[in-house]
């Protein structure tokens, strides 16, 4: 079952959220602040833009935040979009970016191709999903 409407749970609310997250990626950290935080919205930008292509689709998904989980589920044609392989790679930023760890904090040029690579994606979701409204 599709979902067209954009209430709660939609295609279309998912990718509100997915923009909200690519807006706060965007923000530079303030001076105390490293890129790992911006990195974490990068990766929730992507993984919701990919369960908003997911609903558009009528394809349920399970409660995580592997984009190769959720890319996975997408039909083959779908799948093939250039934007996606690199997204894979915003993986990283899910969890370990959260949390201290023993681990390099993400420069800047990190944190600007991981932004490229979600702003590729919400950008792909997006267009799939409107153009691929009923």
């Amino acid at each position: 079952m599709r979902r067209e409407d954009s209430g709660p749970g939609s295609p279309l609310a998912w990718l509100r959220y997915a923009r909200a997250d690519l807006a706060y990626a965007r923000v530079p950290p303030p001076e105390e602040a490293s890129f790992d935080l911006a990195c974490f919205h990068v990766q929730q930008a992507a993984e919701k833009a990919i369960k908003a292509v997911l609903l558009s689709l009528g394809i349920d998904f399970p409660y995580t935040h592997s984009i190769q989980t959720l890319t996975d589920l997408l039909p083959e044609d779908v799948r093939a979009s250039a934007e996606l392989d690199p997204a894979v790679e915003l993986n990283a930023y899910a969890v370990l970016t959260r949390y201290p760890r023993d681990r390099e904090e993400v420069d800047e040029q990190e944190y600007r191709e991981a932004l490229k690579i979600g702003e590729a994606v919400v950008l792909w979701a997006s267009t799939f999903v409107i153009e691929n409204r009923g």
